[in-house]
């Protein structure tokens, strides 16, 4: 019963999705919630702000739990590391004000689509539904399977065949006006946050929230001045933020203001065809595409008609694609599963441009919606930036344990406080006053902005470098960054592929090679004909444009493309090609292209029908990875091999001679043909892909050059001796992949490269994994033992061993992950280069390394890799395009000279913040230490501290992090953790060196001849004698006694705890490794200078004035140089400890080695393991999975545990 109970109150959102929550029914109680009203009453609002920090708890306290159907309240909870909450109430859709025909309250469906979520969700006879909004996205209640279901969508479980039928003809007026009020608006609406919500955010934030509470009392004990400075410099910091977060909606805002207010023709069964504004589009709605240029509004499914529209939002590349009908098949299977991985190429996104359409015989281009608003691609692009990913990065949660640290030794300063007053019988009022004065001395109210001024600092450093960041907490964690993957075409390479040469392929063998030179053109044949046709090219402002891949290859024919052709019948729009003034001559004046299969990454492939213009014959041309059109040019069964003709033979040495090419880094794509026998008059829009594209004949391989940016091998080289790991994750060949790497030293020349190839089981064979070593490794003649032991080749300083590097394709690392997922951490800590790589599994990639304790970057041209920027701890796009608006970084300096300048920034910021934290907890805890000794005598701190708060606290605290980051990358990173061995070390004796120091000058000075406890007279007498006495009972705790009562006790603590400041912030201001010199600070050299000449003139200057100002005693001359000499004892004494000792990395590794101290890592664990394994690397040997799954190894859950 319990366990029923626990199911029908708890379910899972977005199942297996990205985003998916935890949801949890609860019943708002009307006695709790007046208990809870009470609480906000009594507790001036502290309640009612606990809660709006914890809406958990809020839900808690005002609820009871119950099942989700019976639920008024829904709480939330993230199912990732962080766990985090989120309250949301439930509402109610009324349909019954939209005058639904008679009928409609019987059990009949409302909405034609049977399938359809709507028709479960309805509650009948009331005609309500019930519905919560999660991040933009509605959800309402499916009454039939007990759950809250997305609705926006068209049901993934239609058919080909039932899209066709139940939406080809469009939706009727009533189900339109059904959809539009329960999916809401199809409008990406971002509203410009009003300023007064923003501000109430920001102040509400726990820091500022504490800051309110500690200038609220020293303002009560008079403590004006700092307070006011304090005050001033949160108004600028919040201002600043809210400013910024105020630019960001607004320009948000606008970025999706234009798609709302889109024109489109809609088609409904009963009115037949009109315009409408796009915002009233629904799943299930029938559009036309009449031809004109359209921003599309909605993610739709074409039905008729093609369309080339441009992806450069969604993919960073502003080139054509062609989109093709959904095929009217009967099969049984939904549509997506029918089309596999290449179901895309059906769908046009949101977003996206529509540059032509291109109609067939039935009519014009129609498109059927599939999903509106927030849940298009579109839509889930600004949700991305709206509702970014947490960072998990230990500086934010261990910054909180400081502050809980400080603030346990402000409750112990509190005690202590109340303790000695009390000991003296003071009133109740100066006892609390007092005591709660020391608690918050011990946490500076300024950590908060402390934690952001080094990647403010950082953020416009990276800006003139023409680096932008849209999340710049992200700057921290690139400073921890140990793994950089890298995307071939277009970051380390030429974004251009220039012709090298075409091998025909004739009979059983390759013919001579035909070198592309402008002087001798491409003579006639089949494998010009494939070149000259074979491709997705489109004339758009009379100027050719597509895959620049296709624009090479085409452009080495010396044909033209001439603009579509239409005959005077309405045949449908057909792209001719004609051969050019350079082009050699050919026995056709053109080539018709009549049908395109396109190209997807999934099928590495694409195919036109065609017809030479005069000609009755239609041919078909493929083009695409050689390993795959291979596979279509051999016959089904090895009785049609032994009858075959020699033209469809693959040549002999087939596999050879693409080694030769792609051995060497070229870039091989295989040509294949075939006449297609279909007939007169035939629609070859209908022709299957599947049996067209079978017994082709092998045409040749056309070899392309992709050269190395010059920018790449400096900063890969750069990148390797700063021990970060890079790997590549290409859609390129492998045995390509594998040498470019090496032309790029991303694999060591010294170093062994081991093939991978896994295959899926077969029949009665287990999936297979084997292993073996690449052609120039085998040259080498190295034995698997060798491979492991090249002592000089493995990097000692980290840990790395990078003698040997693993390479292999996706399809191989996709059976790794379904049936050797064991070995996946074992050959990801060496692998290199990932072949064959679709967009999905490079952010599966990603996700895997994360998993090892890996601190990820990832750098993409945009093409491909949104998904993999957003995994990553740092994405960096090198495209100007939309899509990388969903990136952290984007450089707008097109090569890979980003990385290594962001890693470095990422460092100096991380210092920088270590140091601001550091000094500031010193700051309060030399005030602490201060303030201790002097309520030992019943004395606070007089004006004088002014200076040590506002001229050199502040001060330090805005210039601290301008010093610039060093231009050399270590070979170690920061540490990532405030709370870390030699950070909590430099704090723990820096504050001893300053209890010492204080109690020593506070004891000593009583000892002095010349010392009274109280004195009123401050100036000093001719002979430096002795000052007029007054007796205890002048003290006292209130302002009007201050004024008058003067100490020495105060008078030795100022220049002791004032100049100690200076000291620490000198000695944590540490320079290289990770940033340049103090001195190259100048404005912090300059100020730290002159904050040291200031106070050593106010406390040697023999000035009455001074001494009245400063509300100070005259004490003799040998006092003060004893006082300095302390200063000077504690300086060195602090600077040896910091310099020599503390940040002494060989001293540190030494002691992890005395005290058998291991990184905590995955990725360290697994490479500890592999080292010890004389079995591993495997080499030239075939396994094959065990049939038991029962010792699978699962990937422990990301932590980021990467204490070094």
């Amino acid at each position: 019963m319990e366990e029923k109970l626990w199911k029908d109150h708890c379910a899972l959102l977005n199942k297996d999705e990205e985003n998916e929550l935890e949801i949890f029914g609860y019943k708002t109680q009307g006695c709790r919630k007046a208990l809870c009203i009470a609480g906000y009453i009594l507790s001036c609002g502290a309640l009612l702000l606990l809660f709006y920090w914890k809406p958990e708890w809020d839900v808690w306290a005002n609820c009871i739990r119950c099942s989700l159907e019976e639920a008024d309240v829904v709480l939330l909870r993230t199912t990732d590391e962080f766990r985090r909450y989120t309250r949301k109430k439930v509402t109610w859709i009324d349909l019954a004000p939209l005058a639904l025909p008679v009928g409609s309250n019987s059990d009949g469906p409302l909405v034609a689509d049977k399938d359809s979520v709507l028709n479960r969700a309805i509650m009948k006879p009331q005609l309500k539904v019930r519905c919560i909004q999660v991040q933009k996205i509605r959800y309402i209640w499916d009454f039939s399977i007990k759950e809250f279901k997305k609705v926006g969508s068209l049901e993934d479980s239609n058919t080909c065949h039932s899209i066709h039928h139940k939406f080809g003809a469009g939706l009727t007026r009533e189900e339109q006006k059904i959809r539009q009020l329960v999916c809401g608006p199809n409008a990406i609406e971002i509203e410009i946050r009003p300023i007064w919500k923003l501000l109430f955010k920001e102040i509400l934030n726990p820091f500022y929230v504490f800051q309110a509470f500690t200038l609220t009392l020293w303002l009560s004990q008079g403590y004006i001045e700092y307070s006011v400075a304090i005050i001033i410099l949160s108004i600028i910091s919040v201002g600043l933020t809210v400013y910024d977060l105020r630019q960001q909606s607004t320009k948000l805002h606008d970025l999706v203001q234009e798609h709302n207010k889109v024109q489109v023709t809609v088609c409904t069964k009963s009115e037949g065809c009109k315009e409408l504004e796009s915002r009233y589009l629904v799943p299930g709605d029938l559009f036309l595409l009449d031809g004109k240029k359209l921003c599309l509004p909605c993610d739709a499914v074409l039905i008729d008609g093609t369309c080339i529209v441009n992806e450069g939002m969604l993919t960073g590349e502003s080139i054509p694609v062609t989109k093709t009908p959904l095929p009217l098949a009967e099969s049984p299977m939904p549509w997506k599963t029918h089309s596999v991985e290449d179901y895309r190429r059906h769908v046009l996104f949101c977003g996206t441009e529509v540059i032509q359409t291109k109609v067939t015989g039935r009519g014009p281009a129609r498109a059927v919606v599939l999903q509106t608003g927030f849940n298009t691609a579109k839509g889930d692009l600004v949700r991305s930036i709206l509702y970014p990913k947490p960072v998990n990065f230990k500086l934010y949660r261990d910054a909180l344990k400081f502050i809980v640290g400080l603030s346990a030794i402000g409750v112990f300063g509190l005690i202590y406080t109340v303790c000695v007053f009390v000991s003296h019988k003071k009133p109740v009022a100066d006892v609390v006053a007092m005591a709660l004065l020391l608690l918050t001395v011990a946490v500076p109210p300024t950590i908060p902005a402390a934690l952001t001024t080094g990647t403010v600092y950082a953020q416009r450093r990276l800006k003139k470098k023409k680096i932008f960041c849209i999340q710049p907490r992200g700057i921290n964690i690139c400073g921890q960054i140990n793994l950089v993957c890298f995307d071939k075409t277009g970051t380390l390479t030429e974004d251009g592929l220039d012709l090298w040469g075409i091998i025909p392929s004739e009979g059983s063998r390759f013919q001579k090679i035909h070198k592309f030179h402008p002087s001798t053109p491409l003579p006639w044949g089949p494998v010009c004909g494939a070149m000259a046709s074979c491709h997705s090219l489109v004339v758009l402002d009379k100027k050719i444009q597509g895959d620049p891949l296709d624009v090479k290859m085409f452009e080495g024919t010396h044909w033209d493309d001439s603009s579509t052709a239409q005959d005077g019948t309405g045949c449908p729009h057909t792209c001719v090609v004609r051969p050019g003034p350079k082009a050699s001559s050919a026995p056709t004046e053109g080539i018709a292209i009549l049908h395109q299969f396109p190209f997807s990454s999934g099928l590495q492939r694409m195919s036109v029908v065609s017809q030479k213009i005069g000609e009755e014959q239609y041919d078909l041309y493929m083009k695409g990875a050689p390993e795959i059109v291979s596979s279509f040019c051999r016959p089904e069964t090895v009785q049609n091999w032994e009858r075959a003709t020699l033209q469809f033979y693959i040549p002999a040495n087939f596999l050879k001679e693409l080694k030769t090419y792609t051995s060497q880094g070229f870039r091989v794509i295989a040509l294949a043909h075939k006449v297609l026998n279909l007939g007169k008059d035939v629609d070859v829009s209908n022709v299957e892909r599947e049996e067209a594209e079978s017994g082709l004949a092998f045409l040749g391989l056309l070899v392309m050059e992709n050269r190395l940016k010059q920018e790449t091998k400096p900063v890969l080289g750069e990148l390797a001796a700063a021990r970060i790991r890079k790997c590549w994750s290409t859609g390129d060949n492998l045995q390509t992949a594998v040498t470019v790497a090496r032309n790029a030293d991303m694999i060591h020349p010294g170093s062994k490269v081991i093939l991978i190839e896994a295959n899926e089981p077969e029949d009665s064979t287990p999936a297979s994994i084997a292993w073996s070593l690449a052609e120039e490794s085998k040259a080498n003649t190295a034995t698997p033992c060798e491979v492991r032991a090249t002592a000089e080749e493995k990097i000692t300083l980290e840990g790395e061993t990078c003698n040997y590097h693993f390479a292999n394709e996706e399809k191989s690392y996709q059976v790794i992950i379904k049936h050797f997922y064991s070995l996946l951490p074992k050959i990801l800590v060496n692998a290199t280069v990932f072949a064959r790589m679709s967009p999905g599994r490079k952010s599966s990639l990603v996700e895997e390394f994360q998993k090892l304790n890996y601190y990820v970057g990832m750098c993409g041209d945009g093409a491909n890799d949104c998904g993999a920027l957003k995994m990553a701890h740092a994405g960096i796009s090198l495209s100007e395009q939309e899509a990388s608006v969903a990136s952290p970084f984007t450089s707008q300096i097109p090569n890979i000279q980003c990385v290594p300048e962001l890693i470095r920034e990422g460092r100096a910021a991380l210092v920088s913040s270590f140091a601001v934290v550091k000094y500031l907890t010193l700051y309060g805890l030399i005030q602490f230490v201060g303030t201790a000794l002097l309520f030992w005598q019943l004395q606070i701190f007089g004006i004088q501290y002014l200076i040590q708060d506002v001229v050199i606290t502040l001060l330090v605290c805005l210039t601290m992090s301008l010093t610039e980051a060093y231009p050399k990358l270590a070979p170690y990173r920061p540490p990532g953790q405030l709370i870390s061995p030699p950070l909590l070390l430099s704090i723990i004796l820096n504050v001893c060196f300053t209890i010492i120091m204080q109690t020593c000058g506070f004891l000593l000075v009583k000892q002095q001849p010349w010392y009274v406890l109280l004195a009123t007279q401050r100036h000093c007498s001719p002979g430096n004698g002795t000052v007029s006495p007054t007796g205890p009972g002048g003290n006292g705790t209130s302002s009007g006694d201050q004024s008058t009562v003067l100490s020495y006790e105060d008078t030795t603590l100022w220049p002791l705890s004032s100049i100690n400041c200076i000291i620490v912030a000198f000695v944590f201001s540490k320079g290289k490794p990770f940033r340049k010199p103090i001195y190259t600070n100048y404005v912090f050299s300059v100020l730290l200078a002159l904050q040291l000449a200031v106070c050593l003139f106010l406390f040697l200057a023999d000035i009455d004035a001074v001494y009245s100002g400063m509300q100070f005693l005259c004490t003799p001359v040998i006092w003060r140089v004893y006082i300095l000499l302390m200063l000077l004892v504690t300086f060195c004494i602090s600077f040896f400890t910091e310099d020599v000792i503390l940040q002494n990395k060989r001293l540190w590794l030494l002691l992890k080695a005395w005290f058998g101290y291991q990184s905590k890592s995955q990725y360290r664990k697994w490479q500890r393991m592999l080292q010890g394994d004389p079995n591993w690397p495997p080499v030239n040997g075939k396994d094959f999975a065990a049939k038991s799954t029962d010792e699978v190894y699962i990937n422990p859950t990301y932590e980021h545990n990467d204490e070094e």
